[in-house]
């Protein structure tokens, strides 16, 4: 079964946030810290992973995404503090 995940993003020191969607949460984490990626992830070098969701439908997923976006700095920093309130970086299996 294929799996799909949003993840968040943050820079060295935490003040940046970015949401994204992908089906390969692995490869898509090397393409962020290599800079593979011009954009908005390589200009503030955000590439520490801090929150991710997996879903097996990519509908559902890219609603999320959608939704997270919407959402205020203030309820997206509760939602990652709901499970890493450290703000540690995330492994990849």
């Amino acid at each position: 079964m294929k799996r799909y995940h949003v993840y968040i993003l943050t820079n060295y020191n935490n003040t940046t946030l970015y949401i994204g969607v992908t089906g390969d949460l692995a490869r898509r984490l090397y393409e962020h810290k290599n800079g593979l990626i011009d954009g908005f992830t390589k200009k503030y070098h955000v590439n520490k992973l801090i929150y991710a969701e997996e879903s097996s439908d990519i509908y559902a997923a890219i609603n999320r995404e959608k939704q997270l976006k919407k959402w205020r700095r203030e309820k997206k920093v509760q939602l990652i503090n709901s499970i890493n309130p450290e703000w540690n970086e995330l492994t990849v299996d």
